[in-house]
């Protein structure tokens, strides 16, 4: 359209119009709508926004000297990760952060190390806008509350990222002293680190908020099953389940399920009690073979109900018996050794699933249907089973409406404090970069005279920080698609 030379005009004028800048991977659209706003904002409470400002300007210098300190430990603990044989678990690693910054916008991508559900990009996306909106809106605040005249707000898509921006006039920027600039170029880190507190707290007052609607502490309500899930099935979980019990692990919330489950993976597997009478009742014979990994399998008839049970006698060794799993399990307790079974004067036994090393046999309750009899690697149950804590009062509340609140409050924190802690780094292009301009112009001006010289140690600290920031960068993004 650029190069037409009958439409060049009247597409530059169109442009120009709607406030829209386009190019490759690119589009900006800026507008005065908001100014207005902006404005009221500005002079609103003007000793309350001094206030609000300057303590956004103190942790804006705090978070700069913090975030290098952050990025050279990461970098240490990346490079000390690379050495070794064993990485680290996936679990303990720090968020990788890829950052990009357009104009006086900034997106950030996070690599957790794997990849981002489909699900899950709405949330993503939306909570990097927010994001972004509240870190400009904190600049454009602060910029007319110091004075400087506010052009407009606007917004950008950077290949699918989105941001926000705002235009401020350069000339009355450059003329306020060091210490105004610093309550400006502060205050969006400063207004994400208030968003992911803010955030953190609804997150942690949400049973409270819901509470009217929503109950808690009863146990893990089942949101989804995924379709290749080992709990589907016409026994399996289904929506709207409350789960119970795991094993003899009592589930209240998502964060027992998680803990059972992962204490569940790492002991071994339990057993259950069984009267000698019931077992010679319930077995029968069957040929058993050592597997490749060294666990016994004993039987050999391809039942998808019946599951080989290890046990001793009184002399201490081994016995193999295949044994129907259900009636085995159902109004047994559970036991470790054959003395957790001492019952009366009914000789009984502790037979415990012979699985492989890995798998386990986990009864999962789930009243009033009749318990699920997973045997797998507990980890994929995880994985493949969502769930809540919270339980409707009413059947039509929708189920998924905590989770839905909960899971964006939890972008929002990581997004929102990754934002204000990446941001704050002394490097070129990011906010850190005129922090730190204006934090030297403020505090070495008496010691350096030379403005030349003061802006020659500035740029050394930049390089040093870009250095730092794109090493961790290029680290680690070598560390999730290396490993």
């Amino acid at each position: 359209l650029q190069s037409s030379n009958s439409l060049k005009a009247s597409y530059e004028d169109w442009l120009l119009t709607y406030g829209l800048s386009i190019s490759p991977f690119h589009i900006r659209w800026q507008t005065a709508v908001f100014n207005r706003q902006f404005y009221n904002w500005g002079r609103w409470k003007p000793r309350f926004l001094y206030l609000w400002f300057s303590i956004g300007m103190v942790f804006g210098i705090v978070a700069m000297f913090g975030s290098v300190i952050l990025l050279g430990k990461t970098l240490m603990q990346t490079l000390t990760q690379m050495l070794t044989e064993a990485p680290k678990a996936q679990n303990d690693r720090m968020l990788q952060v890829v950052v990009s910054v357009l104009s006086s916008g900034l997106y950030l991508r996070v690599v957790p190390g794997v990849n981002l559900p489909v699900s899950q990009l709405t949330y993503f996306f939306s909570a990097i806008l927010i994001s972004g909106v509240i870190h400009e809106v904190g600049h454009g605040v602060a910029a007319i509350r110091e004075q400087v005249r506010f052009n407009g707000f606007g917004i950008f898509i950077f290949i699918v990222y989105p941001g926000a921006f705002v235009d401020l006039f350069t000339t009355h920027l450059q003329l306020i002293s060091p210490v105004q600039q610093l309550r400006i170029f502060c205050a969006g880190v400063w207004h994400n680190f208030v968003l992911g507190v803010a955030s953190f707290i609804v997150l942690l007052l949400l049973p409270a908020i819901l509470f009217p609607f929503y109950y808690t502490g009863v146990g893990a309500l089942v949101t989804e099953v995924a379709e290749d899930s080992p709990a589907n099935g016409p026994r399996g979980l289904f929506v709207g389940d409350l789960v119970t019990n795991l094993q003899d692990c009592p589930v209240y919330s998502v964060e027992d399920w998680n803990s059972c489950l992962e204490d569940i993976s790492e002991k071994s597997q339990v057993g259950y009690c069984l009267s000698a009478a019931t077992l010679q009742q319930l077995s029968f014979p069957a040929r058993v073979y050592r597997r490749l990994d060294g666990t016994v399998e004993c039987c050999s008839n391809n039942s998808l109900t019946d599951i080989c049970f290890s046990y001793s006698n009184n002399l201490d060794s081994h016995l193999y018996a295949c044994l129907p799993a259900r009636k085995v399990i159902e109004a047994s307790k559970v036991c470790r050794t054959n003395m957790d079974c001492q019952k009366d004067s009914v000789p009984s036994f502790c037979v415990t699933p012979s699985l492989e090393n890995q798998t386990r046999l986990i009864r999962v309750k789930h009243p009033p249907h009749i318990d699920m009899l997973y045997a797998g690697h507990p980890m994929h149950l995880q994985y493949t089973v969502s769930l809540s804590s919270f339980v409707p009062r009413q059947n039509f509340l929708s189920i998924d409406l905590p989770v839905v609140i909960e899971t964006f409050c939890k972008y929002l924190i990581s997004l929102s404090g990754a934002l204000a802690v990446v941001n704050a780094v002394p490097c070129f292009a990011l906010d850190g970069q005129w922090i730190l301009n204006s934090f030297l112009e403020a505090t070495l001006s008496s010691l350096i005279v030379e403005k030349q010289n003061r802006e020659l140690v500035g740029f050394l600290i930049l390089l040093a920080g870009s250095a730092l920031l794109a090493a961790n960068v290029a680290l680690g993004l070598w560390m999730v698609t290396a490993r």
